[in-house]
């Protein structure tokens, strides 16, 4: 299938495959899902209440709200219409849902439910604000705030008919499709512009090499030919949107939305239920499912935890070969049937037991998960990207990967590092630029080469290597980009804190190393009745971290739950340029100062064996 535009991907799917059943729902009556010929009509009559509600070519219609077949329909309809979509994610706080909604210019917003209405409700009549309607999802709501429509009144706006099937012929590729935006170091995020020839050409780029993937263990095929994929990473988010939402809708693949406010117990149920085929996810996911599978196994006795550690050896030595896309010499072959027949297949059972492929994005995979489900049989793609660049820029070939390296350039885009080591790209995955931020715009893409901030190099082999971020920008496992510096400018606004460290690339919450300010806190020591206590024993010391965790859970409210600094250790030693920690300017080298406290940073991300750190609240599914 080749298309330009998104509704012409949407409309040839729904001509191919009109009785085809997607956007599952879990009811009480158990997965239900729609067929396309229906869902069409859903969503040509929701794109002809937009037009009603005054929505034309290019005008924002903002999102928020969680996966849900309702979020897939309005995207669709906003896209029928030549208008621009502007997802918002459900999680962050008022001032920030706000802005996003304001500076995009929104005239229309589709929330999830009465707590997101809240938010933005007071953008309605605001002299800084376009936003003039706010849709809600839920149709229960009861509430009697003007301007508010229920979502299922919207179907039923017709006191005007257009044609949107006709109206969705005139899309053009290079036409603004949505507006995503994006955490910064510093300041307010930035509104990167994606046009349908970004996001289709990045759907087109990537499919061969996911349609690869999937070839790997016919064995576990469906019997009906149909592929099923749950969707639970944030839709907001440009990796569940272009590889879940679009990519996978584009391929014919049953898409099943996982439960609302789901824990990470109710989403491995729902995997269970579904049994996908394919999945996408984040590092953190694959994590925990291979921290459970071996506490399972650390947990077994005499002969069966004996069998148990002898497949997962097996499968281990299997890797290099899969890696190579090489046949297993007969032997290895015969002991990793008995190992998979005994013991790797009820490994796979986690993830529903028919899952033959995975991609993985948003922060780096370690060596250690990718060889554990290569061993039991499930392949895991890497790749790596940015919003701004729609977001794939290079992705594994399930023919030839290494654990470590995120592929070679997609299809139609030269990636290529810069003398200072920095990762460059050009090609149709660049974005158009930042919304109303000429001035970013300039600083990201020169000479058409978009500028990543990120450090890396290409292996001998070609493959693409991420080794140093040049920005400071943290991305977690959970895949949540970070801004640690308005974090650590929050904190350190406070009498008590001298210095500030925002830790979290890669793991799965954020966490923070503190230097006390000295003469302050011995100063509020003897108030305590503490000032017997030299320095380093009061930074040690329980009553001191109780004052500490007061002050940052504090400060935190006013961040996202995401970007909220959940453990801290305090740091007796301040930091210095004489010592190699900061720079002249008296900046923090980052690197420098994570190495030097690698210990105590390890020991907050160490569930078995926690020191006195203050903990805020565990690190859960996305970080």
């Amino acid at each position: 299938m080749s298309f330009k535009t998104v509704p012409e991907m949407f409309q040839l799917l729904v001509s191919e495959k009109p009785n085809l059943k997607t956007f599952f729902t879990k009811t009480e009556n158990g997965w239900e899902g729609i067929e396309l010929k229906d869902l069409q009509m859903q969503v040509e009559d929701f794109a002809n209440g937009l037009k009603n509600l005054g929505i034309n070519d290019l005008d924002k219609v903002a999102i928020i709200g969680a996966n849900s077949r309702k979020w897939a329909i309005s995207d669709y309809a906003i896209a029928h219409i030549r208008a621009v979509s502007v997802p918002v994610y459900p999680t962050l706080i008022p001032t920030q849902s706000q802005y996003v909604v304001a500076h995009s210019e929104s005239k229309v917003a589709i929330v999830q439910d009465e707590i997101q209405l809240d938010k933005v409700y007071s953008l309605i009549n605001d002299a800084s604000s376009l936003l003039h309607t706010i849709i809600i999802m839920d149709d229960g709501y009861s509430g009697d705030k003007q301007h508010v429509v229920k979502f299922a009144d919207v179907f039923k706006m017709k006191e005007n008919q257009h044609d949107i099937r006709s109206l969705s012929k005139t899309v053009k590729e290079d036409d603004l499709l949505t507006l995503i935006y994006t955490s910064g170091t510093t300041g307010n995020p930035k509104g990167v512009m994606l046009n349908h020839s970004n996001i289709c050409n990045n759907l087109l780029s990537i499919d061969g090499l996911l349609k690869k993937a999937m070839d790997f263990n016919p064995e576990l095929k469906p019997k009906d030919g149909i592929e099923r994929f749950v969707s639970f990473l944030p839709i907001s988010h440009s990796f569940e949107r272009v590889g879940g939402h679009y990519s996978i809708f584009s391929q014919g693949t049953q898409i099943y939305y996982a439960e609302m406010n789901f824990t990470p117990e109710i989403l491995f149920e729902n995997i269970r239920e579904v049994r996908p085929t394919f999945l996408t996810a984040v590092p953190r996911i694959f994590e925990k499912i291979h921290a459970k599978i071996m506490d399972t196994v650390s947990s077994m006795t005499g002969v069966k935890k004996k069998l148990a550690e002898w497949s997962i050896s097996v499968g281990l030595e299997t890797v290099p070969f899969r890696q190579a896309n090489k046949s297993l010499p007969f032997i290895l072959g015969l002991k990793y049937k008995i190992a998979d027949k005994l013991v790797l297949n009820k490994f796979r059972a986690a993830l529903g037991g028919k899952v033959r492929a995975c991609s993985s994005g948003g922060s780096a995979l370690s060596k250690e998960v990718g060889s554990f489900f290569c061993g039991i049989g499930i392949s895991i793609i890497e790749g790596y990207g940015l919003t701004e660049t729609s977001p794939v820029m290079t992705l594994g070939d399930p023919d030839f990967f290494k654990f470590g390296t995120v592929g070679k350039p997609i299809p139609g885009v030269e990636v290529k590092i810069a003398e200072d080591g920095e990762i460059i790209c050009r090609g149709h995955c660049v974005m158009q630029g930042y919304y109303k931020n000429e001035e970013a715009t300039k600083e990201a893409i020169i000479d058409g080469w978009f500028h990543s901030g990120d450090i890396g190099v290409f292996d001998e082999d070609g493959l693409l290597r991420i080794t140093d971020r040049k920005k400071s920008l943290i991305v977690t496992s959970g895949g949540k980009n970070v801004a640690p510096q308005p974090m650590e400018v929050s904190l350190t606004s406070n009498k008590y804190i001298e210095q500030c460290s925002v830790i979290g690339d890669d793991r799965n919450f954020i966490s923070a190393l503190i230097v006390p300010n000295k003469e302050n806190l011995m100063a509020w020591a003897e108030e305590q009745g503490l000032a017997s206590l030299d320095y380093k024993s009061l930074c040690d010391h329980d009553q001191t971290y109780e004052h500490f965790d007061a002050i940052v859970k504090n400060t935190m409210t006013n961040f996202s739950r995401y970007e909220s600094v959940r453990k801290f250790t305090l740091i007796a030693d301040e930091w210095t340029v004489d010592n190699g920690e900061l720079t002249p300017k008296m900046s923090i080298k980052r690197k420098v100062v994570a190495d030097k406290h690698k210990e105590e940073i390890n020991a907050m991300y160490d569930s078995k064996s926690l020191p006195k750190q203050a903990t805020n609240e565990e690190g859960q599914l996305f970080g």
